[in-house]
């Protein structure tokens, strides 16, 4: 296959590597589209997507945090990319570890997306609104510690799956109510399955939500060239300050942790918290400073969370998670 892409690759084709749901390939297909516009030279085949199966997408009985983490969404892929058998892979960034294999960067984010969490119900039009006791469906710990914290009387099962399979259990009865990003049902043009939008001051987003990243090898200057017209600086700002967050505190999807970063009149604003498993214990900061410092800002606060929970409440947290897995 190595021969093959240098073979391709002298023919002026680029492969893309992306997860086969409708969501990935929305999201390929736009990075595609995107190229070719950008690019007078490329035409609808000298852009090609590849779809890679991940760990991730054949584990559906359990959840994230019990089966490995966010690497499982992209273990396959980047080897694909680091053995040159694509040129680039398109990620939702929210996915993404924040150690990547040595060689491999995130070039390029596309201007993002709606960052909410729209809450989706066939009985309630809000979170407010669903009877005592209903049973909500999230595979994102962070998604179950805000829903008990708004509303703890409530019961919280695992529900994995893509958008479509999550509708499938809730229009089935699995669930009273379940959660999606804005972003995914943005584009997929199915915005109007939202219920509503839940708002960022009692559910503040996961780290990078609602950002689309090109993965690139660090060595690729070509490829690095192509893609460089498709970077969104905003957003690389915002998510640079959100990851570092995520760094400082050891989080992944194990870890029910929300941030998010705007640039707003020349300032980054950076808020962030995090919650016990069952919500009732929750922890925020906010910091403010120059785009510049994105890195910088987003590090501070996850140390500033740090202190501000303690060294008790982590202890808790793991065993509550490592209970939640047993």
């Amino acid at each position: 296959m190595q021969q093959k892409t240098e073979d391709d690759r002298k023919q002026g084709i680029f492969r893309i590597g992306t997860r086969g749901s409708p969501l990935a390939l929305a999201q390929a297909e736009d990075v595609k589209a995107k190229l070719i516009a950008a690019h007078a030279d490329l035409g609808d085949a000298s852009v090609e997507i590849e779809v890679i199966t991940t760990t991730g997408d054949r584990i559906l009985d359990r959840s994230l945090m019990e089966a490995g983490g966010k690497g499982l969404f992209t273990k396959e892929i980047e080897e694909a990319l680091l053995e040159g058998r694509i040129d680039m892979a398109v990620h939702s960034t929210k996915d993404m570890p924040t150690a990547l294999p040595e060689g491999l960067e995130l070039a390029v984010f596309l201007p993002r997306e709606d960052s909410h969490d729209a809450f989706i119900s066939p009985i309630a039009k809000s979170l407010e609104d669903l009877p005592k006791g209903a049973v909500v469906g999230t595979a994102s710990l962070r998604r179950r510690a805000q829903t008990l914290h708004q509303r703890p009387d409530l019961k919280v099962i695992t529900f994995r799956g893509n958008v479509q399979t999550r509708l499938r259990k809730l229009n089935a009865g699995e669930a009273a109510a379940t959660y999606l990003a804005q972003a995914g049902l943005n584009r997929l043009s199915m915005q109007d399955v939202a219920t509503c939008l839940m708002g960022e001051d009692i559910f503040l987003p996961a780290p990078a939500q609602g950002a689309v990243t090109v993965e690139i090898r660090s060595s690729d200057e070509a490829v690095r060239a192509r893609l460089n017209a498709l970077h969104c600086p905003v957003t690389a700002t915002e998510v640079q300050a959100e990851r570092a967050f995520l760094t400082a505190l050891d989080g992944s999807c194990r870890t029910p942790i929300a941030g998010r970063a705007r640039v707003i009149d020349g300032k980054l604003i950076f808020r962030g918290a995090i919650y016990s498993i069952d919500g009732q214990t929750h922890f925020e900061v906010q910091q403010t400073g120059s785009p510049d410092a994105a890195s910088l800002i987003g590090n501070q606060a996850g140390r500033q969370l740090r202190v501000q929970a303690g060294a008790a409440f982590f202890d808790q947290l793991s065993h509550d998670i490592k209970e939640l897995e047993g």
